[in-house]
């Protein structure tokens, strides 16, 4: 067959005979082409149906439609377009009849982009909740070299505008896969994103869209005003003032650190809000923001006041309150309510000098305290941590090492619902820590001290605790990368948790490098049909370790460093909460695979 080189036209087939056949098949510079003679017009399409790539030159041509005959995708056949917005379009080639020869240009020039193709499919998958193009369309943003965090601010807008109820799991996912991202490998990478992307689509299915309250009109309200303001609507659940008093806040220009200030304030009036997800909530909401940028503020914030008006109280609940009133013992130190910060900041004022020269180290039984029996010897120490010079984060810091430990030392005789006890409080004390990274709002020791007590709530759950491996326990000579491919194995099989929690001991104590051993976790992770709280404890984990290995290192030499037991805990306490919910059906992964097959030009069908 000769080529016309001036048009970039091929020859393709006679029309005498694609008139008699009606159909024909063409394969030119690796891209396979269907003709069809249809009501006295030559047409050519991709002969890959865009779905999942079953061959069109074997569908049927109807009035107008091309029919699909894998999944019945129908496409109107003279430009291509779907009438099933799952299938996406059929592409189409320009065909011209010379001297009774079918010609076809199989280069023509696109008519959009893939970045532009695929940004406008993720939109599609979000509002029709399509795994197939979802993962399709992160997969080809990513490899179009564009980088996550657009299609993350396309998903991030899409979870705050088309969900009345507010900031949930979905946008939390979001958030947390953004926060791993530069510890996967690249094709992991895709995963996450498309992680992110699916837990947000089926969080907004069948959801009524969420109608926005305007900020009000003037910038003249002072900052402490909008948060009293803001802290009252909340107290008295009234969601559209403390919209209306946050969005004036973000509108009349205030800092990322004022306005988290006035959104952990009220996150922190009542303890330990809706077990801890609450406040998770709106970190990761902040943390977003760091990704796709603070112009999206406004929205994304406003989403968070649903969940803060109608969180469950736990100083409104029995386990709180008997046998031990724990509240009573945090209104001591608090002011007198719950609400009130009076104790703590004149406690804060006693260890003014010390907090500015940064003299506080923890005490050599404080672990020991936060992980005991007695609660009041517990508010005790942190209270007097505090007028001793601690800040918010230097707390902060220490109860999460206590509640990286409670899920360390599970005990797997527990009910199995008991993980996610142990989990809530874990991700709760993370949650407070990368808040008082953020402000040094002074409300931010309340979040300590309730952290603290639901480390003090989860004691029995460590009854008795499951055996930390000591450093050099598990010295075997192995080859750390033998260790992860056991470490990976172990996951496919059910209850395997103690095990899971010494290979990454024996990793560490055969000389593997951490960075490793993350790619590793993240992969088994997102092969996985992993949960809300499996994803969320991964992600905070990672958090954890890298604090403790900076930490580590800032101190190196110190008279109390961070030992490293401590520094081990949280990647080992991740690896026995997945392997505690692993494996999966991984119905996710299958999808991933197809549409990472389909967007190579992979032939699907003949798998």
């Amino acid at each position: 067959m000769s080529s016309d080189t001036d048009s970039g036209f091929v020859e393709a087939v006679s029309l005498e005979d694609l008139r008699a056949s009606g159909r024909e098949l063409l394969s030119k510079n690796g891209t396979a082409i269907a003709l069809f003679y249809h009501e006295g017009e030559v047409r050519a399409v991709d002969n890959r149906c865009p779905h999942m790539g079953f061959p069109l030159s074997e569908g049927t041509v109807d009035d107008g439609i091309l029919t699909c005959h894998w999944h019945h995708a129908r496409f109107e056949l003279s430009c291509g377009d779907t009438f099933d917005p799952w299938a996406d379009d059929v592409r189409t080639y320009p065909t011209e009849v010379r001297d009774g020869t079918v010609y076809v240009d199989p280069n023509p020039p696109l008519e959009v982009s893939p970045a532009e193709h695929w940004a406008n499919r993720l939109e599609t998958g979000l509002e029709e909740n399509l795994r197939l193009v979802t993962a399709k369309s992160t997969i080809g943003l990513l490899d179009a070299d564009v980088e996550y965090t657009e299609p993350m601010a396309t998903t991030l807008e899409f979870a705050t505008r088309y969900r009345d109820m507010g900031w949930s799991s979905g946008a939390t996912i979001l958030g947390c896969m953004a926060n791993v991202m530069d510890d996967l490998e690249p094709e992991d990478r895709k995963r996450a994103l498309y992680t992110g992307v699916r837990h947000v689509a089926s969080d907004c299915a069948g959801e009524p869209p969420k109608f926005d309250q305007p900020s009000f009109s003037t910038s003249e309200v002072s900052l402490e005003r909008l948060k009293d303001w803001f802290r009252e609507c909340v107290e008295v659940r009234d969601a559209d003032g403390a919209e209306r008093c946050l969005r004036t806040a973000v509108a009349a220009g205030h800092t990322e650190a004022e306005v988290a200030e006035i959104v952990f304030a009220a996150a922190t009036d009542h303890p330990y809000l809706t077990t801890g997800h609450v406040l998770d909530f709106a970190n990761t909401a902040f943390e977003s923001l760091e990704h796709v940028g603070w112009d999206l503020a406004g929205d994304v914030l406003a989403s968070l006041v649903e969940p803060l008006v109608t969180a469950s109280r736990s100083d409104e609940s029995s386990a709180w309150r008997q046998p031990v009133d724990l509240v009573s013992l945090l209104e001591e130190v608090y002011g007198g309510d719950v609400s009130e910060t009076s104790g703590l900041e004149a406690l804060a004022a006693e260890g003014a000098d010390a907090r500015e020269a940064g003299e506080w180290t923890p005490p050599a039984d404080l672990q020991t305290t936060l992980l005991g029996d007695d609660p009041e010897a517990i508010v005790d120490a942190l209270a007097d941590a505090v007028a001793d010079g601690a800040t918010t984060e230097d707390l902060a810091a220490v109860v999460t090492r206590a509640a990286t430990t409670r899920v360390a030392q599970f005990g797997v005789a527990n009910e199995f619902n008991d993980w996610n006890t142990v989990h809530h409080t874990f991700t709760y004390a993370n949650a407070v820590q990368q808040t008082t990274r953020r402000t040094d709002a002074v409300e931010l020791y309340r979040g300590v001290f309730d952290a603290a007590m639901s480390v003090y709530l989860d004691r029995f759950l460590n009854t008795p605790p499951a055996p930390v491996p000591e450093p050099s326990d598990n010295e075997t000579g192995r080859e750390p990368d033998a260790i992860l491919e056991t470490l990976l194995e172990t996951f496919d099989r059910e209850g395997e948790v103690n095990e899971a929690g010494r290979l990454v001991a024996e990793f560490f104590d055969c000389g593997g490098d951490p960075a490793d051993l993350k790619e590793t976790l993240g992969r088994g992770l997102l092969r996985e049909d992993a949960g809300f709280h499996t994803l969320q404890n991964v992600e905070a984990a990672f958090r954890q370790f890298d604090l403790l290995a900076a930490e580590g290192e800032a101190d190196a030499g110190a008279d109390d460093p961070v030992d490293e037991r401590m520094r081990r805990m949280p990647l080992l306490e991740t690896a026995r909460y997945m392997a505690a919910h692993f494996p999966t059906n991984r119905e996710a992964e299958q999808t991933f695979r197809i549409a990472s097959r389909l967007n190579r030009g992979e032939a699907i069908h003949e798998a």
